[in-house]
């Protein structure tokens, strides 16, 4: 990873329950070994307060802007399960 500065960010997702949270997480577990690179790395964390906690470092823009638009798209995946599940 480039030493001259790093992007630092935590996103966190809120659920309503333990079991939606883990059930995210262990569904996110595989993503997060494509977001693994040397120009990046993404951390995911499950708190005891139904948050799943992702930490991303980045060496440059383009690396931190890559890893925050997957998280976001595997938020907006959840959100979209959740509202379908919800319908029926």
């Amino acid at each position: 990873m480039n030493k001259n500065f790093t992007i630092e960010s935590i996103i966190e997702l809120n659920f309503n329950d333990s079991q939606i949270r883990d059930i995210s997480y262990n569904s996110f577990i595989p993503e997060i070994k494509k977001l693994q690179t040397n120009r990046s790395k993404v951390l995911v964390e499950k708190q005891n307060n139904c948050k799943l906690v992702f930490k991303v470092e980045s060496c440059d823009i383009t690396a931190f802007r890559a890893s925050m638009n997957e998280i976001i798209s595997f938020g907006k995946v959840i959100d979209s399960t959740l509202q379908i599940a919800e319908i029926s």
